[in-house]
């Protein structure tokens, strides 16, 4: 599986504040961001897969709330994630 409680470790390591940090926002958007990352490859290869392409589209749009959510909270933190995850360009 490419997703394991192993690499979610590391990505809450990396990005939270702890590696069982889990419900951090800044966690949550990076989770979302290698789901994301993964999906788009798979739909790279499999441009029929409409289920796929549904999840991947909730998929952005609950990374896009949550990155509106630590904008209208802390512009830091979300300055601060945009840059680490390199979102824009």
């Amino acid at each position: 599986m490419y997703l394991d409680s192993a690499k979610k470790q590391e990505i809450f390591g990396q990005y939270g504040k702890s590696n069982t940090d889990t419900g951090s926002a800044e966690s949550q958007v990076a989770l979302f961001s290698y789901r994301i990352s993964h999906l788009t490859e798979h739909m790279r290869a499999n441009r029929k897969d409409h289920t796929t392409e549904r999840a991947l589209v909730k998929l952005v749009g609950k990374r896009r709330a949550l990155l509106n959510y630590l904008k209208d909270r802390d512009i830091e933190r979300y300055r601060a994630i945009i840059k680490a995850l390199g979102l824009r360009k």
